[in-house]
């Protein structure tokens, strides 16, 4: 893989992510990795014609979670250059298609993008959990889920939306199940494991929220979707929360 790096900053995490990728998968595009300043940055990737973008903070590219962002930044890269319905379905498109005739408030549709960026993460994250074990990453999310129950902001923003200042109940709730889903997916924990009480904590400041429906939606996406499936699933949620 063709990884090119900043001349400031850390090259480890970012060589051990391509290494383990590329155990399973492919990017076959360059992958520019670019450190940001601010410490608030999430971490992120751009795709384009001829290049790859890893945008991240140098916080987090120094944080425990360096490689494992790095890595699940570059299984997006893979999923985009596998063209995965996950990673090309049009969300705007999809949202039309869910809400028409309706009015929604602007939090909701927000809220929207969010839960579509958690199905392509469930995607990514299969590629992610293939080559690489999920102790750090289940730490995280019940690290991350703690701080979103507790409404404060997470110390090292990532590309896991999970956390926000004044985070909204009805969106925390949504973030629990889909880290439900994910560690389940993946059986990564035990029935006992407190990342279920958190969860159930969030489910719990708002009632509206079926967390069992959207847990076992995000759980229970289709490996290999065709578009129109995709579209189906990111509508079918669409409507879930905004309440059809």
């Amino acid at each position: 893989m063709d990884i090119r790096l900043p001349e400031n900053g850390p090259a480890d995490p970012f060589l051990g992510a391509a290494d383990l990728l590329e155990t399973e998968s492919r990017v076959d595009l360059p992958v520019h990795v670019r450190l940001r300043e601010d410490p608030d940055e999430r971490t992120w990737a751009g795709h384009y014609d001829d290049r790859h973008v890893l945008n991240i903070s140098r916080q987090a590219a120094t944080s425990a979670m360096a490689r494992e962002l790095a890595l699940h930044e570059l299984s997006h890269m893979a999923r985009y250059e596998q063209e995965h319905p996950s990673h090309h379905q049009s969300t705007r498109e999809a949202i039309f298609l869910a809400l028409a005739g309706k009015s929604v408030e602007r939090r909701k549709l927000a809220h929207v993008h969010q839960m579509a960026n958690h199905m392509k993460d469930i995607y990514a994250d299969d590629i992610t959990l293939s080559v690489a074990p999920g102790g750090k990453l289940v730490t995280f999310l019940e690290s991350r889920l703690a701080d979103a129950v507790a409404d404060r902001p997470p110390a090292v923003p990532t590309g896991w939306q999970l956390a926000t200042p004044g985070a909204d109940p009805e969106i925390t709730a949504v973030n629990a199940a889909f880290a439900l889903a994910l560690v389940e997916r993946h059986d990564l924990v035990d029935e006992d494991h407190r990342i279920y009480d958190l969860a159930h904590a969030a489910a719990d400041d708002a009632p509206e929220i079926r967390l069992d429906r959207f847990a076992d939606a995000f759980r229970s996406l289709a490996d290999d979707p065709t578009e129109s499936e995709y579209r189906k699933a990111l509508v079918d949620l669409t409507r879930e929360y905004v309440g059809d």
